[in-house]
């Protein structure tokens, strides 16, 4: 006989289409407490220090400028093999 798992023990991979908005929602604090314990840290390290700089910013804007730069790379793409053909 199949032993039952609870839907929170689960893998990603072995998560049925109709468990998957409650195995969500049971993964939701997990993955908020990462993000949580992220900002924490690089907050600590790099913004609230006795020596403060600008590099923390920087990294900050630097992050940014790449995930907008990959999140149209495709439109760039085309705009420059369109204007050399």
């Amino acid at each position: 006989m199949a032993s039952v798992i609870p839907a929170k023990d689960k893998k990603r991979l072995e998560v049925k289409l109709g468990e998957l908005p409650s195995w969500i929602l049971m993964q939701d604090l997990v993955i908020a407490t990462g993000i949580q314990r992220g900002y924490y840290w690089y907050y600590n390290k790099y913004i609230d220090v006795k020596k403060g700089s600008i590099s923390g910013l920087t990294m900050v804007l630097a992050g940014y400028m790449l995930f907008r730069y990959c999140l149209s790379y495709k439109e760039l793409k085309h705009k420059q093999l369109r204007r050399y053909q």
